[in-house]
């Protein structure tokens, strides 16, 4: 199968719904394929790394917009992705992410460890209280999605009763981070993208009558100070992309997560016993089924890379779970091995637009693995869990669990077992 063929299954439902063994058949072309005049496909792990890094590869500009995709500025959904630090370059991305970067610093992120478990605590109760008697609940809709929403609504001073809202808005909007999108897929995306930000509007005008101590209030004040920080689109923008980013990975982190622990019981079991693994863990699961699996760069200048000279204006599609999965840096990639040494999974990127609340996304998967584990003993699938159709962003739909009894509290072993000498 040529690189062409391959990328149009990969774009197939079938090929976005599990795209491992096409990223192979792309694999068997090299690290980097060529798959039209100025459009490549990058599969390897040493170079989706390098060209992440490089400073001739940034993100499509308005310029390049205009050239590939005309009438983008009719798009709601499309305009504000385009405005946002997501998809800006230096210097205004650097501009931007350093105004939020201040809610995300390792300091704040450890300091939110036990508002984490409290929420993840209660909403095992939620899990079980739906679960009484045996009857399935879906992981996605009562921990998976609370969850991480819950979290950055709290930095963003999103009110508690408004986090049912995003899901779908969040969905419908992130169809435009596909590869490749229908005209009535974007006429979805524009629509998620409307409402949130006709919340966002109304959100900033509650913070300039009512300023509290959350994210929005930074950012709007970053705003009115002098206009030149960051301008109105850019404002709502950000916070639109910090909502969905906030959650939107960390809960197809969960999803993704928990059906590989629970395909892999011997695994689970040690987490179980020893919650001090969770790091190690937790970029394994990252590795092993990524909840981002792709990304794109533009090149500015003339290049080299997987042994093919890149000319400048080329579209590169930088596949992370293709490159999470390199047998040159992983072998035997599709094996789940907590245990392998210097796990460092691309799933959050690399280089300026590494993912500002990755450190974040890592504490709620580390708080929440032991502790669905620990609780649940029992927890099993109950059924066959739906995937997302989308490629971008990977994960579930729906996830039917039955969660069994709630184990008696018990003292958690402090020796860690024998793991060929090394520790995740």
């Amino acid at each position: 199968m040529d690189p062409a063929d391959a990328l149009a299954l990969l774009m197939s439902p079938a090929g976005r719904v599990d795209p491992y063994p096409t990223y192979e058949r792309l694999r068997a072309h090299g690290p980097v394929v060529q798959a039209g005049p100025v459009f490549y496909v990058v599969t390897g792990y040493a170079e989706a790394d390098a060209i992440l890094r490089d400073a001739r590869f940034g993100v499509m500009d308005d310029g390049l917009r205009d050239q590939f995709m005309p009438g983008w500025r009719e798009s709601p959904a499309v305009l504000s992705i385009s405005r946002s630090m997501l998809r800006t370059n230096p210097p205004d991305h650097s501009r931007m992410r350093r105004l939020a970067a201040g809610a995300f610093t390792p300091r704040r992120i450890a300091a939110m460890r036990d508002v984490v478990q409290a929420q993840a605590d209660d909403l095992v109760d939620r899990l079980l209280a739906g679960g009484r008697g045996g009857a399935p609940v879906d992981f996605m809709a009562e921990f998976a999605y609370p969850l991480p929403v819950g979290v950055i609504c709290a930095l963003l001073g999103v009110p508690a009763a408004d986090r049912p809202l995003f899901r779908r808005w969040a969905t419908d909007l992130t169809g435009v981070l596909e590869p490749e999108i229908t005209a009535d897929e974007l006429a979805v995306a524009d629509r998620g993208a409307g409402e949130l930000r006709a919340y966002f509007t109304e959100l900033v005008a509650a913070r300039r009558r009512a300023p509290a101590d959350d994210l929005t209030t930074a950012l709007v004040q970053a705003h009115d100070a002098d206009g030149e920080s960051l301008s109105g689109d850019e404002l709502l923008a950000n916070l639109i992309v910090l909502l969905v980013a906030g959650f939107e990975t960390t809960t197809n982190l969960l999803g993704n997560g928990l059906v590989a622990l629970l395909d892999h019981p011997d695994a689970a079991a040690t987490l179980r016993e020893h919650p001090e693994f969770a790091p190690g863990y937790v970029d394994e699961l990252l590795r092993y089924d990524s909840p981002v699996q792709l990304t794109s760069r533009m090149s500015t200048e003339p290049s080299r890379h997987g042994g093919l000279d890149l000319p400048p204006e080329s579209w590169v599609i930088v596949m992370l779970g293709a490159a999470n999965r390199d047998p040159r840096r992983y072998p035997e990639p599709a094996r789940f091995d907590p245990w392998r040494p210097q796990i460092h999974p691309l799933s959050f990127g690399a280089g300026p637009h590494y993912c500002l609340g990755a450190a974040l996304a890592r504490l709620e998967a580390q708080v929440a693995f032991p502790l669905l584990l620990r609780r649940l003993p029992g927890l099993a699938l109950a059924g066959a869990p739906e995937r997302r159709v989308r490629l971008t962003l990977r994960g579930y739909a729906t996830l039917p669990v039955t969660v069994g009894r709630e184990a008696a509290p018990v003292t958690v072993p402090g020796t860690p077992p024998e793991a060929s000498g090394r520790t995740p």
